[in-house]
């Protein structure tokens, strides 16, 4: 199945309105989507490389809006569709931590974070359900984005062939490495947040999010 869906993203990488398929992966992505746009603007900014910034800042800003829909997600359909998306996409036991942590550090740590290979769409959900603060969600969510693309469209630029060439041949590996860069992103939010043990300590021990309401 994940073959098939990543073969489906790739697909649209060559369609005529390719830098509108780009806005909708973002955009879905910051709130359900499996599959993160990256691989898209890589092959996208492969084939035209003096348009890799413009293809980041479309990425850029349809996620942005996606981590609206997100938002609204965790902030008002938790119980309902948030929980169902956790689950399917193997974040339920992954919430109640970043909802603690997001919670004691507050904006920099989600531009931290929003910047790495943990699943946009955790974070979105999760500063939903926090309730945390309009705009500094919609300020943190275009630093930490705009990053995230520009170094893919920087990184494929320079080096896309072998890339892609990696993910085509190597799609299962790929993905246990980005699982993994997910779990080793959450083992250092507390370095990130300041050095906090105590936090640290407290939010690693949050196993259910009754305890944050």
């Amino acid at each position: 199945m994940l073959r098939k869906l990543y073969d489906w993203t790739m697909a649209k990488a060559v369609h005529p309105h390719a830098e509108w398929w780009l806005a909708l992966f973002a955009f879905v992505e910051a709130s359900f989507f499996p599959i993160p746009p990256h691989p898209l603007l890589g092959i996208m900014c492969l084939a035209e490389p003096k348009k890799a910034i413009r293809f980041a800042m479309i990425a850029t800003l349809g996620s942005v809006a996606g981590g609206l829909l997100g938002y609204a997600i965790g902030w008002g359909l938790y119980d309902t569709l948030g929980t169902q998306i956790l689950a399917w996409l193997g974040l339920t036991e992954s919430f109640p931590k970043a909802a603690c942590y997001l919670n004691e550090y507050g904006f920099w740590i989600f531009v931290a974070k929003g910047a790495t290979p943990i699943p946009f769409k955790l974070l979105t959900i999760t500063a939903g359900f926090i309730g945390m603060d309009m705009v500094r969600f919609i300020l943190g969510s275009i630093v930490s984005r705009s990053i995230s693309f520009l170094i893919v469209g920087i990184l494929f630029r320079l080096f896309g062939a072998p890339i892609k060439a990696f993910i085509d041949k190597y799609l299962g590996l790929a993905t246990a490495g980005f699982v993994a860069f997910v779990l080793a992103g959450f083992a250092a939010i507390s370095l990130l947040g300041g050095g906090s043990g105590a936090a640290g300590h407290k939010c690693d021990a949050v196993t259910s999010v009754e305890a944050l309401r």
